[in-house]
């Protein structure tokens, strides 16, 4: 007469224990999954518009036979220039995408010195001062901002980009909008660097109550391995 074998297996107590612990193994891993992943794509357009940006300004200053540089234009006219070596897709001028305008109690425009789109680095209002002399949406949804007053900073020219466009979040400076500076020997450098006008110290903290708190977070962006894991809630 032959041996029985007995069949093994997981009893059903076994298995919702084990789908338990994945579940929980998931959840605490998943969060720090997604923040990875989408650092990385923001990584990836910032150093993207960078390239753009300084192929624009180079192809623009080979043909017009001089150097772009603090106080060679007048305000509000480098932009004119600026844009016809990019792929432009929409001209929004001075402020028809970015504005200053925001709606009261009445529900009617009003102007302020708040951005009417984004927030600083730890997400508390934002002044656009700085955004407000030509904007344009490029073809990937890219959306570049320019500062060229010449009586503000001595005629100095920033160059602002929200490498994933306006109408896609969190639309905060130093997460997804980043700000780059052109210096007095031509060069495109980002905000944060030395001899920049904003050092990262100050205006890329946590607790800054500044309104343009973010404006220099450009070159820890670029330069810093986990700057993307780290951003402020």
């Amino acid at each position: 007469m032959g041996l029985t074998r007995k069949k093994s297996g997981f009893t059903l107590a076994e298995v919702l224990i084990t789908l338990g612990v994945i579940g929980v193994v998931a959840a605490m891993t998943l969060p720090a999954l997604v923040t990875n992943y989408k650092g990385n794509i923001l990584k990836t357009q910032l150093q993207k518009s960078y390239s753009v940006m300084q192929n624009a300004l180079q192809m623009m200053n080979n043909e017009q036979g001089f150097v772009a540089k603090p106080g060679s234009y007048a305000q509000r006219t480098f932009i004119s220039t600026y844009k016809k070596y990019l792929l432009v897709a929409s001209d929004c001028n001075s402020d028809k995408c970015e504005s200053r305008y925001e709606e009261n109690e009445d529900g009617d425009l009003v102007m302020t010195n708040n951005s009417s789109n984004y927030k600083t680095y730890n997400n508390k209002k934002l002044t656009n001062q700085y955004l407000d002399d030509g904007q344009l949406i490029l073809p990937d949804g890219s959306f570049i901002m320019i500062q060229n007053e010449v009586i503000a900073l001595d005629g100095t020219i920033l160059i602002s980009v929200d490498v994933n466009g306006i109408y896609k979040k969190p639309n905060r400076w130093g997460h997804d909008l980043f700000t780059f500076q052109i210096m007095d020997d031509g060069k495109l450098l980002p905000m944060g660097s030395d001899g920049t006008l904003f050092d990262n110290d100050t205006y890329c903290s946590v607790t800054s109550s500044s309104s343009i708190n973010g404006i220099a977070c450009t070159y820890r962006a670029l330069t810093e391995k986990d700057y993307f894991k780290n951003l402020p809630k």
